[in-house]
């Protein structure tokens, strides 16, 4: 089957590599022309010091990839998801279908993807949506190191058709869920509580403290996830509490090393651009903060989390807010 992937930075290329894997043919649309060429020319990944597959091909060309398959993978960060898709539409002439793999939420709408994507593209093109997302490092998957995903859409033939595109019995396992808000909206906050953790790492809180930010954390992944329409079990699955165990505490997780860096007392502009690639927790905080207060949602660690991102508190005085509040029982959200 050919498929084209929009975006071949580092997730992007490395599932080129997977689809390359199970005998698809794949070219990748990039708008970097270093990135294109490594591709092309060297069969190099455009991050990793990785050879990959010689069939893999990229282009510098929207058209070209649009016209070059009918399934398409959004692989580009969400701050820029909803221009590229405009880019996208005037050249589909055929149905398509989206399979977006980017986590974030877009800070002015609180949309996830899979809204952008309903908003943007054309009705009579879009043959449907699946979002697929995860507990996986890039740099692992490259290597193709065991990893397992979750393909999440509204139709279950769509979610079995990606399950089964990414699927191998070498290193790969999709499962499915009828869940996108709540699978979308998982893979994005979790950025956000990364990059907490990260912080607190920073600082030198120690392990004690990252363990305990990671499940307070949890608790307003599901309260945001289900504000939003979906369900508290996506959050406790391969989209959630999967997916924050790999990127909260990890040196492969970007989110994680930039927060790290702020923790360490760099500034959050500095950290961000001291990353190589695209920090989708920074922005996935500012949007956490409104949907909190839209639903009026009891949020302490992304609270201090914002005031410190675009409030500049410090980030020990936003642990001493956290520390601060009123002693309470603790209570699991299980519905």
């Amino acid at each position: 089957m050919k498929i084209s992937c929009i975006g071949g930075g580092a997730w992007g290329t490395t599932l080129a590599q997977v689809l390359s894997d199970n005998h698809h043919e794949v070219l990748i649309r990039d708008i970097n022309p270093v990135f294109v060429e490594k591709i092309n020319m060297t069969h190099t990944h455009p991050f990793f010091d990785t050879t990959i597959p010689s069939d893999i091909h990229a282009t510098l060309s929207l058209e070209e990839a649009i016209e070059f398959a009918d399934v398409l993978i959004l692989g580009v960060p969400t701050v820029v998801m909803r221009s590229v898709l405009k880019e996208i539409n005037p050249f589909l002439h055929s149905k398509k279908l989206f399979i977006n793999v980017s986590k974030g939420i877009e800070p002015e709408t609180s949309y996830c993807v899979s809204q952008i994507v309903e908003e943007e593209i054309s009705s009579q093109y879009l043959k449907g949506y699946v979002n697929l997302s995860g507990p996986s490092h890039a740099e692992e998957l490259i290597l193709r190191k065991l990893t397992s995903l979750v393909a999440a859409s509204r139709n279950p033939l769509d979610a079995i058709f990606v399950q089964n595109l990414f699927s191998n019995d070498r290193y790969l396992r999709v499962y499915t869920s009828s869940d996108v808000i709540g699978v979308e909206t998982a893979g994005a906050i979790k950025n956000a509580i990364a990059i907490v953790s990260g912080v607190a790492s920073g600082m030198g809180l120690g392990e004690n403290a990252r363990a305990f930010l990671i499940s307070r954390g949890v608790r307003e992944i599901v309260m945001i996830v289900t504000s939003l329409g979906g369900k508290a079990e996506t959050a406790y699955g391969l989209a959630g509490i999967g997916d924050l165990i790999v990127t909260a505490s990890s040196k492969n997780s970007r989110n994680f090393q930039c927060g790290y860096k702020i923790g360490q007392g760099m500034s959050v502009e500095a950290a961000i651009l001291s990353i190589k690639q695209t920090v989708e927790g920074i922005k996935t905080i500012k949007a956490a903060y409104q949907i909190g207060k839209k639903f009026n949602l009891e949020l302490p660690i992304i609270q201090v989390a914002y005031e410190v991102v675009c409030g500049n508190k410090s980030s020990k005085d936003a642990l001493s807010e956290l520390l601060g509040r009123s002693l309470k029982e603790e209570r699991i959200i299980v519905n």
